[in-house]
This record gives structure tokens, C-alpha cells and sequence, in this order.
């Protein structure tokens, strides 16, 4: 295959994998562990997964690569999400965001008022530990909602269309 044709072919399989839902995900969080947690349910409900150990990682990600979806741990060793947060909106960041974070749910909720306030999504906000069935619902919703497909998945059932009754 000549050059041209592999990089034809390249270009196409990355605009198939934005037709069949595949997008990019950047987890942050100090915790390892998490990080691995988060990304395995990502990759399953068919994400790429990027991963930064810090918030000063982070927000270099959020400025040079385009994401489409932002896990975000609220207590990092380097700041907190809501410095992370605040730079995603000057790096003018439009995509969802996902909350994981060990912190109170007063917490949680806080941060999801300084997202509304910086004019972002906050999609969900899920306690430490994570459910991680709850997250790859989500992230499977996402990856739906991008592609212009109905939601499919829901807490405890399956729904849309094909799967409605007809009473």
C-alpha cells in the first residue's frame, strides 16, 4: 500500500471511529488505582483513555488535545478540581465532564454550581468508590448522545425504541 493510500485509509478509520461512538476520554486523578478503575470501564463502554496523575497534568492535556469527555477527581496532590475546572473553561473546553471524587456530597454538589457558573456540563458526580457499572452507563449514554443515537441504557433496565412495549 503506498503512502498516500495508508494515510487515506488512517484518516478514515479515525472518522469511522467518530461515526461508530469511539471518543476520547481524559481521566485525572492522583490515585493510580482509580485511574485504572475509571479507564477499564471507559475502554468498555469504547473510549480512549488518556491519563493525568495531577492537575497540572491535566490542564497541559486540556490545553494542547481535544477531549471529548473529562473524568476529574475534586482533591488532587497539586490543587483541586476546581482549578482544573477553571482552566478547562479559559482552554475553552465544551465537552461533558464526569466528577469522582471521594469528597461530601456538599462537595460535589459545589463543584457542580462552579461548572454551571463557568458556563460547563457537568454530566454526573459519582462518590469514591466509584460504581463502575454506574460509570460505563454513563459514558455508554454519552458515547450515544454524540453518535445521534437514542439512549439505550438506564439505571436498572434497558430502554429506547427497540425495546419499548406496545401496550
Amino acid at each position: 500500500m503506498r503512502r498516500e493510500e495508508r494515510t487515506e485509509a488512517g484518516q478514515d478509520g479515525v472518522h469511522a471511529d467518530k461515526l461508530l461512538g469511539l471518543l476520547n476520554l481524559l481521566v485525572i486523578d492522583d490515585d493510580a488505582v482509580q485511574r485504572m478503575l475509571i479507564a477499564g470501564a471507559a475502554e468498555k463502554a469504547g473510549y480512549a483513555v488518556t491519563h493525568a496523575a495531577s492537575c497540572a497534568e491535566g490542564i497541559g492535556l486540556i490545553r494542547d488535545k481535544h477531549f471529548d469527555c473529562v473524568t476529574l477527581d475534586l482533591k488532587l496532590e497539586d490543587g483541586d478540581g476546581a482549578d482544573v475546572m477553571r482552566a478547562m473553561a479559559a482552554a475553552k473546553y465544551e465537552g461533558p465532564m464526569i466528577v469522582i471524587s471521594g469528597m461530601s456530597s456538599q462537595h460535589r454538589r459545589a463543584s457542580r454550581d462552579l461548572a454551571r457558573s463557568l458556563g460547563m456540563e457537568l454530566l454526573q458526580s459519582f462518590p469514591k468508590p466509584i460504581d463502575l457499572a454506574a460509570l460505563r452507563i454513563s459514558l455508554a449514554n454519552l458515547r450515544s448522545t454524540v453518535a445521534g443515537l437514542p439512549i439505550v441504557h438506564s439505571w436498572g433496565e434497558v430502554c429506547g425504541p427497540r425495546f419499548e412495549r406496545n401496550s
